[in-house]
């Protein structure tokens, strides 16, 4: 795994920013098991932007439950926004979401390869962890949003 840089001159990904807001938020997305695997399936909408996202957790081996998925647009099928499924629940990620998926133009947008997008995430080491803390509080300061210190804590 590799977490953007937290260089204030680089543009952060929305790939990575949103690897980091899954790291920061794993003990929410593994309900207290010790490893595991997130997906991030994406899909984009026909401005080149994100349509929606969708968040896959993993704790047993080969069996994936959705944690949470956000939606750009309202349609008959589902509202806008951050909607968690499954009994899973993340305030901090939540609140990074709506933020990032808000201001997607301030991110290093993914190449649309006219496909869904997948990112796969491994359980994350503290240095990891203590660097996506960073790239967090980077990405909010960066667009002058509420402290990231009240996600992180």
């Amino acid at each position: 795994m590799e977490l953007d840089s937290v260089n204030s001159n680089q543009e952060q990904t929305l790939e990575g920013i949103l690897e980091s807001a899954v790291v920061v938020s794993w003990q929410d997305l593994m309900r207290g098991a010790q490893t595991g695997l997130i997906h991030i399936e994406y899909a984009f909408a026909t401005g080149g932007t994100l349509d929606y996202l969708k968040l896959w957790s993993s704790i047993t081996p080969g069996h994936w439950l959705l944690a949470c998925e956000y939606w750009t647009t309202t349609s008959t099928f589902h509202d806008r926004g951050v909607h968690f499924d499954n009994g899973y629940q993340s305030q901090g990620l939540a609140h990074i979401l709506e933020s990032v998926m808000e201001h997607q133009d301030k991110f290093s947008l993914p190449t649309d390869f006219g496909r869904q997008g997948l990112l796969q995430i491994p359980t994350p080491t503290e240095e990891e962890s203590t660097a996506a803390a960073a790239s967090v509080t980077q990405a909010f300061n960066h667009l002058g949003s509420a402290p990231a210190e009240t996600v992180l804590a």
